[in-house]
């Protein structure tokens, strides 16, 4: 079993910056990858970055894509997004996930980006 606590989320005007954390306990040695999905009003939900524990491989949406960068604390067993250049569209209810042997979802963290 993991559990995941994410903070971070926040009011942002466009242009700006917010770094979202996600926690994870539990059974963490099962972990294979943790990863950023968003989900917009009217949207669906969408993965916006991924790493793995072992290697620190990432991914990105394209719409992040050098501006959202992805990091990891193996030792704290946490994952970071550092989101620059914060645009309107950006703004989601980001979710933490963590995938392997479980796969586990964070409650979810709002981002609004508005002027």
């Amino acid at each position: 079993q993991v559990q995941l606590v994410e903070s971070g989320g926040g009011l942002v005007q466009p242009g700006g910056f917010l770094r979202l954390s996600c926690a994870a306990s539990g059974f963490t040695s099962s972990i294979y990858a943790m990863s950023w999905y968003r989900q917009a009003p009217g949207k669906e939900r969408e993965l916006v970055a991924s790493i793995t524990r072992t290697g620190g491989t990432t991914n990105y949406a394209d719409s992040v894509k050098g501006r959202f960068t992805i990091s990891r604390d193996n030792a704290k067993n946490t994952v970071y997004l550092q989101m620059n250049s914060l645009k309107p569209e950006d703004t989601a209810e980001y979710y933490c996930n963590a995938r392997g042997t479980f796969n586990s979802w964070g409650q979810g963290t709002q981002v609004t980006v508005s002027s």
